[in-house]
């Protein structure tokens, strides 16, 4: 069974299970195409706040990226504030992935993410979010 036939099933189950299977009949009869309406478009928003990347992830991508570039590796370290560090966090509960945060020697908050490691920065603002650094 190819991957993308599990997927359209789960998603048309889901589908499913949202709209609260809906008797064929009785909708044939009620013919109500705002309530249709509404439950695809429940449906859509749904799966878009389900699959998206939390917009703290694309801003950590994209400091990513600028250090890949000059540097032609992954940056070791980013900074972070509690914000983004909270919503990471979140996106790894809500995505069911392993967390990698541990504390230094120092006594820092640190998470690893996609080959960088990310250090909390309670003493900067909310959304802070720092330039990569080496290890060096």
């Amino acid at each position: 069974m190819e991957g993308r036939n599990l997927v359209g099933g789960g998603m048309l189950a889901g589908a499913a299970a949202l709209i609260g299977g809906v008797d064929t009949s009785a909708a044939a009869q009620a013919d109500d195409s705002g309530a249709v309406a509404r439950a695809v478009e429940n449906l859509r928003a749904t799966l878009v706040r389900t699959l998206a990347v939390s917009p703290e992830l694309d801003r950590i991508r994209e400091q990513q990226r600028v250090f890949l570039k000059s540097n032609q590796k992954f940056p070791d370290f980013l900074e972070v504030g509690i914000d983004v560090w909270e919503n990471v966090y979140d996106w790894h509960v809500r995505h069911q992935q392993p967390i990698a945060a541990t504390r230094t020697a120092d006594g820092r908050y640190v998470m690893t993410v996609m080959f960088t490691t990310l250090i909390l920065r309670p003493d900067q603002v909310n959304g802070y979010i720092g330039y990569g650094f080496d290890a060096r």
